[in-house]
């Protein structure tokens, strides 16, 4: 039987030392601003980039790898021979990424098998699932055994986040421009979430941060899956709020441990500075 091989992008968010343990291959997208293009968690880290982009004037962009990137990447995961792929990517809702890994698959199609997954959610939401599906690859299981594994995770996990303004969102094209502007003038935080197809969408509406807070946390509560589960807090430049989320929800929900990831650039060009979010998926094992 041939050893599985994870690929994912950057947009997952998975700390660097978890995807070296796990073997996960991470494929850069690109964030520009002030005129330079810089690859994701490569080029440029997340400390950095915050602090830029509280400065910056003109709004970041991003853009996806090209199908010749995913194809350099398979064949480099696979040099070994007896390697199957499974591919791990970004909502296609969000970006292109997900259609440049389906090119890439077909270019390689000839050579090695390349199964491509479209997460339908973002940072460590797609995280986990790369994650879990990478520790079924290293104990052994097929191709179809991760595949069902990453999919029983999308089908199941939940995702819900706060931002600190809706400004990205709106200038990314995520929501309207009526929609930023009347919640900001009445201090209203949106709690948003992921649908089913992998669209950003207000759960509730709640006046101010430490209600809002509150009323995710209920949320949350009413959508753990019926079977062990883990939740992971993610955050763009507030670790400390993080770790406040992480023992509370250790303490709330019995957890033992809460991963806490940060969000990486190209997720944080179009979220801003101040989001946090939590993640709740089934237990991997």
């Amino acid at each position: 039987m041939a050893k599985v091989h994870v690929v994912t992008d950057s947009t997952a968010d998975i700390p660097a030392e978890l995807a070296a343990e796990l073997d996960i291959t991470i494929v850069p997208l690109k964030v520009h601003m002030q005129g330079k293009s810089y690859l994701d968690g490569v080029t440029i880290q997340p400390e950095e980039f915050y602090q830029r982009l509280k400065e910056v004037n003109e709004m970041p962009t991003t853009s996806q790898p090209s199908p010749i990137d995913f194809v350099e990447a398979y064949r480099e995961a696979a040099k070994d021979g007896d390697t199957d792929i499974l591919s791990i990517h970004l909502s296609s809702a969000f970006s292109g990424t997900y259609q440049s890994a389906l090119l890439a698959q077909s270019m390689v199609e000839d050579e090695f098998k390349v199964t491509v997954l479209d997460s339908k959610t973002a940072t460590y939401a797609i995280g986990s699932i790369v994650v879990a599906a990478a520790r079924a690859a290293k104990n052994g299981k097929s191709l179809d055994e991760c595949v069902a594994i990453a999919q029983n995770m999308i089908e199941k996990e939940r995702v819900f986040f706060l931002v600190d303004t809706l400004e990205y969102l709106q200038k990314g094209g995520r929501i309207g421009k009526a929609s930023a502007v009347v919640s900001s003038l009445l201090n209203i935080k949106p709690i948003l979430s992921i649908t089913p197809e992998g669209e950003v969408y207000a759960v509730d509406k709640v006046r101010g941060k430490n209600k809002a807070t509150v009323r995710l946390f209920e949320l949350l509560q009413e959508n753990v899956p019926d079977e062990p589960y883990e939740i992971a807090v993610c955050y763009t430049d507030n670790r400390e709020e993080a770790e406040t989320w992480a023992k509370q929800i250790r303490e709330r929900f019995g957890v033992e441990e809460v991963m806490v990831t940060e969000i990486g650039p190209v997720i944080g060009t179009h979220v801003g500075p101040g989001t946090i979010g939590a993640i709740c998926y089934p237990k991997s094992s």
